[in-house]
């Protein structure tokens, strides 16, 4: 980051991440400006300026550990918002939320270009909207709720549901064909998970095309405020100066929004709904309003968001997923089930689900599944009571086929294969739509449920159901 030396100024006051800074002379910085702290460690303390207390006196929210930081020593300001590398030289690296290499890998070019993470948004002349179909290969998300090219699409769900493997598990299965950029922002997340995400990438061979952004959890609260922002400048550059496709993948949006709260309850603000920050809404859209599409290049995201205690009235979640076109709900009771991908088809919901661009015969029939879906999960009650026997013909069939459709939209994961064993599978939505209309035409009726659990294609599962007649057929006796 380009400093300057002029003005100069001082730590008055350091409480955690939050730091008052006393310039004597000179006009205050302002809003946004980046501050740097030559310390007595290896690298500069980046601050971002947050607030003016008086004529003098600044409050900056950290962008690093403060520990060991004493008052009096020098600040000086850049005059800038923060800046961070992007272009060609960030491919392929994991950087920090100020841009800095975290690889151990070789420092990046003294000519590498740095924009600011503050920008404002495209605006409605310039903007472009999603209308074609992302396929992912993962059949429920394709048939139920299709993700749109340049547009918006969040995974939500409570701890332990498959919100990251399905994340991960899209990267996989996108990235190979995805001809495109990819950045990663891994917002408030574990380290572990970091390290994971770099090697597979350099197993798989994607990452000379993939840059990771990542702000950990136990970094203070401001790393893990912009680290979005960091990933989304490195985007906007490639749609706006190269003119590529993005893939934008955020794991977890929430953390963003808690890490807001965290640092609007440093700044003394007075908490709001469920004690969430004031400017909880301004937060959300000046991130959200960023991610989008112009002519010739679109940005492509894809967000996992926590639920906090399963609570999808969380104003968090509403307030994120009110900016998504479309809105992939995980279920806890599918994943005690052991359905997988654990994705409630009910509540879940897509804009691109419409005629008009998946075509009649794919509405018509996702229609026709989430119709069997809703009226199987509207018998259930009386199922438990009183056994199946006592529905009428026409419900006991609609139980058969519903309970066939919810295995067979469950499907192995590449990410998964080191801990089950089976193979993962990408289905193309051809054979997706196939399947579920065999299913629902009664050509399943008299299968095995579990020859249509955790497969790919419906050929894969008269496969399992031929193999399982056979060995009964060899065991029962003559």
């Amino acid at each position: 980051m380009t400093s300057v030396s002029a003005p100069q100024g001082r730590v008055v006051a350091v409480r955690g991440a939050v730091i008052d800074v006393r310039f004597d002379q000179g006009a205050l910085p302002a809003i946004h400006t980046a501050l740097e702290i030559d310390w007595d460690r290896g690298e500069p303390l980046v601050l971002e300026v947050h607030g003016h207390l008086d004529f003098a006196t600044v409050r900056a929210i950290a962008l690093q550990p403060t520990a060991g930081l004493a008052r009096n020593t020098a600040v000086h300001t850049t005059g800038q918002s923060i800046s961070v590398p992007v272009g060609d030289a960030v491919l392929g690296r994991l950087l920090d939320v100020v841009g800095a290499v975290r690889d151990r890998g070789p420092a990046l070019p003294a000519d590498t270009p740095r924009r600011a993470i503050h920008a404002l948004p495209p605006t409605l002349a310039q903007g472009t909207s999603g209308n074609t179909v992302f396929e992912t290969g993962i059949k429920i998300i394709d048939l139920l709720t299709p993700l749109a090219q340049g547009g918006k699409a969040a995974m939500f769900g409570g701890a332990g549901v498959g919100k990251t493997v399905l994340v991960m598990e899209l990267i996989h299965s996108m990235v190979e064909k995805y001809q495109g950029i990819s950045v990663f922002a891994g917002v408030g997340e574990r380290s572990r998970e970091g390290h994971e995400l770099l090697n597979d990438m350099r197993g798989s061979g994607v990452l000379p095309r993939t840059v990771l952004v990542y702000g950990q959890m136990n970094e203070p609260p401001g790393a893990r405020w912009r680290v979005p922002l960091t990933a989304l400048t490195i985007a906007e550059y490639f749609r706006d100066q190269k003119h590529q496709n993005v893939l934008l993948l955020m794991d977890n949006v929430f953390r963003f929004v808690q890490a807001g709260s965290e640092v609007s309850s440093l700044l003394g603000r007075l908490p709001s709904r469920v004690g969430y920050q004031p400017t909880l809404a301004t937060e959300v859209a000046s991130l959200q309003e960023r991610i989008a599409s112009v002519a010739g290049a679109s940005v492509t995201a894809i967000q996992a968001v926590y639920v906090p205690a399963d609570d999808f009235t969380d104003p968090a979640v509403t307030t994120i997923s009110s900016h998504m076109d479309s809105i992939v709900m995980l279920s806890r009771d599918a994943a005690a089930q052991g359905f997988y991908p654990a994705i409630d088809p009910l509540a879940s919901s897509s804009a691109l689900l419409d005629p008009l661009v998946v075509g009649e015969a794919h509405y018509r029939l996702a229609e026709s599944v989430r119709e069997a879906l809703a009226r199987f999960k509207e018998l259930q009650d009386i199922i438990s009571l009183l056994g199946v026997e006592e529905l009428g013909a026409q419900d006991r069939l609609t139980v058969t086929r519903a309970r066939r459709l919810q295995r067979f939209l469950t499907q192995p994961f590449t990410v998964t294969e080191a801990f089950t064993g089976t193979p993962g599978r990408s289905v193309v939505l051809a054979d997706t739509l196939a399947g579920c209309r065999a299913i629902l035409d009664g050509e399943c009726d008299s299968w095995s449920e579990s020859s249509l659990y955790m497969v790919g294609t419906l050929d894969e599962a008269r496969q399992k159901e031929q193999a399982a007649a056979a060995a009964t057929a060899v065991t029962q006796p003559a």
